[in-house]
């Protein structure tokens, strides 16, 4: 006897439909599966059916053959075991073929017949219901998961008698049997817009003083620059970093299903968790390794990158990370994917994020205090050597995070400006990008490309004279030139001016000048002091 299942799995965190084909026939006593696997996929034929012997189908002596389609996939890292348990089933007429018809199976076995939760579930069902089917039968565990798609039927089942008892009902009461969960969107994304609790302990009103990095921050965010904080230690760059996503607008539910099925794939959503509503805040410990960084790995999986796609990964001691580890941010923030070649194959993770670091000027921190710091020009220049040229071009802005006064630290936070101040400008201004970029296929300022920034950046005469001025006074690269422009566009948002003027040009300009203080000129600078 011959059946066919469909399920689901993941190729790096794209999807894609799998065809289980089981054939079942007399001879030797074997089962064996084919269809370009890994060992550890191979390892579900076992769990098969011991699985199917404790559920109480136990298995007459035959030859079970299992073919996994499409044969040009590498199958690693997936699990078969339910849709494989389904097809045999089906295949020695303990369920119906007809009772598969516009369904998709997935699942994980337990030796016991319990069904377990699996990875990448948002994403399979994403596409399934893109396909055309109706009906998904999965984990109870990732049913509220699935259910996220409106319009597909989610049948959460608990353990294999439970699926065989569902499949073996009448179609029409099916439905009775175990009702599929549902999932109220809408309320998802209301609830998300309730920002109290995250706001918490996460305001910009705590920060006292430092306007000038609040500005380059509310800049950042706005046109979705990448920025790099230096200064002492203590001046607040952490804190400052850590309260962005405070000001960032929420996410869209286009967005909020990219995230999702992101986190769904790496394993990473939250028991319970159906829908990941906020922007992701990734801060990884400067000792990450490239692989984790990137992605990558045994079983492809998406790094520390793509999971802050559409938020922010926040470089805390930047200096720290290694030259090698860094430098795999190039691609990555100019292309906004990243792309890995493997043995397995060539895979693809999203890396549409706002890089924030965040690092001291030297070892000991306090450089070009030299009241303060001790260190020597080979440390200073070894330090600062690991951030290099080419990442240093692709952020937008630098700013100085200055030591705080202590008059600014003894007055009250009462008349500091609120996340919900600042993010309502932010808003403001990402509407405006919005409906300007609506024909484009871009969403913010730092996506333009050099035809788009002549097409939107336009300068007068006074202007144009005075971005050769600083084009040539500053050495700027083609890309530092690009860069000015589109921040000065963005600060030109903020204000709601239609045209870029001298002053939004001038502000922009200052953002790059962080470069030649800390980086060009540190050791001629120490010299003359």
């Amino acid at each position: 006897m011959f059946s066919t299942v469909i399920s689901g799995a993941v190729k790096g965190i794209m999807p894609y439909l799998m065809q289980v084909e089981v054939d079942t026939s007399d001879g030797i006593p074997m089962f064996n599966m084919v269809g370009f696997m890994s060992s550890d996929v191979r390892e579900a034929a076992e769990r098969v059916k011991v699985a199917l012997k404790n559920a109480g189908y136990p298995l007459p002596p035959m030859r079970i053959t299992v073919n996994l389609s499409p044969a040009d996939i590498r199958k690693s890292g997936i699990a078969v075991d339910l849709p494989v348990a389904v097809g045999i089933l089906s295949a020695v007429g303990e369920i119906q073929a007809d009772a598969l018809e516009d369904t998709i199976v997935i699942g994980e076995l337990g030796l016991n017949g319990e069904v377990k939760a699996v990875s990448g579930i948002l994403p399979m069902v994403t596409h399934a219901y893109s396909c055309g089917f109706k009906t998904c039968i999965l984990p109870a565990d990732n049913a509220r998961e699935g259910a996220v798609v409106q319009g597909m039927k989610v049948i959460g089942v608990s353990s294999l008698s439970e699926v065989v008892a569902y499949l073996k009902t009448d179609k029409e009461e099916r439905n009775s049997l175990i009702m599929p969960t549902l999932v109220d969107v809408d309320a998802l994304f209301k609830n998300a817009e309730c920002r109290d609790d995250y706001l918490k302990g996460m305001d910009f009103a705590e920060i006292n003083g430092q306007s000038a990095v609040k500005r380059a921050v509310e800049i950042a965010t706005a046109g979705y620059h990448h920025i790099l904080l230096i200064g002492p230690p203590g001046s607040g760059k952490s804190m400052v970093a850590k309260r962005i996503p405070s000001i960032m607008p929420p996410l869209s539910r286009d967005e909020a299903l990219e995230v999702s099925s992101i986190y769904s794939v790496a394993g990473m959503l939250k028991k319970g968790e159906t829908l990941i509503t906020r922007r992701p805040f990734m801060s990884p410990h400067h000792s990450i390794t490239e692989s984790a960084l990137a992605g990558g790995g045994l079983y492809p999986h998406p790094g520390v990158i793509s999971l802050s796609h559409r938020g922010v990964m926040f470089l805390d001691e930047m200096a720290e990370f290694k030259r090698n580890t860094l430098n795999l941010l190039r691609q990555p923030l100019e292309d906004r994917e990243v792309h890995i070649a493997r043995s397995g194959g060539n895979f693809s993770y999203p890396a549409d994020l706002l890089l924030v670091g965040a690092m001291n000027p030297c070892p000991c921190g306090y450089y070009p205090d030299l009241n303060k710091c001790k260190c020597s020009e080979s440390e200073i220049r070894k330090y600062l050597g690991r951030i290099s040229g080419p990442i240093l071009d692709r952020i937008d802005i630098s700013i100085e995070a200055a030591k705080v006064d202590v008059s600014e630290l003894s007055h009250g936070t009462s008349c500091n400006e609120t996340s919900a101040e600042i993010r309502k400008r932010v808003m403001r201004t990402v509407e405006i990008q919005r409906k300007r970029f609506v024909s484009e296929g871009i969403r913010f300022n730092s996506e333009m490309s050099p035809k788009q920034i002549q097409k939107y950046c336009k300068l007068g005469i006074k202007e144009q004279r005075l971005m050769e001025q600083i084009f040539n006074t500053m050495d700027l690269s083609a890309r530092a030139y690009h860069k000015v422009l589109r921040v000065a566009r963005t600060i030109a948002d903020l204000e709601c001016s239609e045209n870029i003027e001298a002053r939004h040009l001038t502000e922009a300009a200052c953002y790059r000048m962080m470069d030649s203080k800390y980086f060009s000129k540190r050791v001629s600078e120490r010299s003359v002091s």
